[in-house]
């Protein structure tokens, strides 16, 4: 199995409202249904926010990524994000 983690904070103008809503069409209209897929979570503290995407296999993780690239709703998530804050990486699980 491998985790995909990202951390980012929220660009200016993004209030939180607007983001869970991208975040629960990320989670019911990206990813449900997806080869691969087993779980995401989205959580925060204090500004900082993560989402965490657990996948069966590296490929689903890939596939994934290619397959939604010109997604609206994928554009419009991403730009609710600062850039320069985004940190992605990937991990493969120990079980």
């Amino acid at each position: 199995m491998v985790v995909d983690v990202t951390s980012f904070r929220l660009a200016t103008g993004t209030d939180e409202d607007q983001f869970l809503a991208l975040d629960r069409r990320w989670q019911t209209e990206l990813v449900p249904n997806r080869n691969g897929f087993v779980r995401r979570t989205t959580a925060r503290r204090d500004g900082d926010w993560v989402v965490v995407t657990l996948w069966a296999t590296e490929a689903d993780a890939v596939a994934f990524e290619s397959d939604t690239a010109g997604d609206d709703v994928r554009r419009a998530f991403e730009a609710a994000r600062v850039p320069g804050s985004v940190r992605a990486a990937r991990y493969d699980t120990l079980d």
